[in-house]
């Protein structure tokens, strides 16, 4: 007779989500995941397969829970260019919270498992086409509100701004110095004409 599961399924998903944020995918054991978790390994391996089973569960959480309000927000409407400032606000804020941060999991998957993982990259792939789609929308509606210069691209505009959040996340990383994100963020906007 099977047993049933005996622990929260979500609360477990996100434990294992923030050691894989803080020691990533390579750096992480199974007994780490375990431990965190507060179950065994052969819990583990029954709920989610494997470590790489595991690690999926928590990228769907982080985009969850993370990368989907932030398109949320994106969306919200009003003055394009502040909803832009905005964000960079909220990912500036998220970087220099304090010591101990945890990273983002998308920028760390990227680096870390997207080249040899295609489910990783499939996942990562869609969160980012999600984001660029969103800003585009949002670029594309001000310049035809003449918020924003048209000169421009809005398919452009929007793939620099991704890779411009993303950038921020990366130095935010290697030197979380709050003025030096900023006055990155406030070029990107520059560039918005």
């Amino acid at each position: 007779m099977a047993r049933t599961r005996e622990f929260d399924t979500e609360a477990a998903i996100d434990a294992a989500m923030e050691v894989f944020r803080n020691t990533g995918y390579g750096g992480t054991s199974v007994r780490d995941l375990a431990e965190a978790m507060e179950i065994g390994s052969g819990s583990l391996y029954a709920a989610f397969g494997n470590k790489e089973g595991l690690y999926l569960a928590a990228l769907d959480l982080y985009r969850r829970r993370y990368a989907l309000p932030f398109i949320e927000m994106l969306r919200s409407g009003g003055d394009a260019r502040e909803t832009v400032r905005s964000a960079f606000e909220a990912v500036i804020d998220e970087i220099t919270r304090g010591p101990g941060q945890a990273s983002c999991l998308i920028v760390g998957a990227a680096m870390e498992r997207a080249h040899s993982d295609a489910q990783v990259a499939e996942r990562l792939r869609t969160t980012t086409q999600l984001l660029e789609l969103t800003l585009y929308e949002v670029i594309t509606e001000a310049q035809g509100r003449g918020e924003m210069a048209a000169d421009r691209s809005a398919a452009d505009v929007a793939g620099f701004l991704v890779m411009t959040f993303q950038g921020l996340r990366v130095m935010g990383a290697i030197n979380p110095d709050r003025a030096a994100l900023t006055r990155a963020a406030e070029v990107a906007l520059h560039c918005l004409g």
